[in-house]
């Protein structure tokens, strides 16, 4: 396998945005799945700074993920 091209930092650093903004939506999608249940909606802006920090370890999963498919 080649190590050339960019690192997995590089690419997570590339694709953070991406990221958080896919766990916002999952947050806030999340909570209106489970208002079926009684529990209360989270509003927007709370879901977004949710995502902040846990966009992170899941865009360096999918950044290490990334990086394997282009040593291939």
């Amino acid at each position: 396998m080649s190590t050339q091209g960019w690192s997995v930092w590089q690419i997570t650093l590339a694709l953070y945005p991406f990221g958080a903004g896919a766990m916002a939506l999952n947050i806030y999608f999340g909570s209106l799945i489970v208002s079926w249940f009684g529990a209360p909606v989270i509003t927007p802006g709370i879901a977004v700074l949710l995502g902040l920090p846990l966009g992170f370890p899941a865009t360096w999963l999918f950044a290490k993920h990334i990086k394997r498919l282009m040593n291939f």
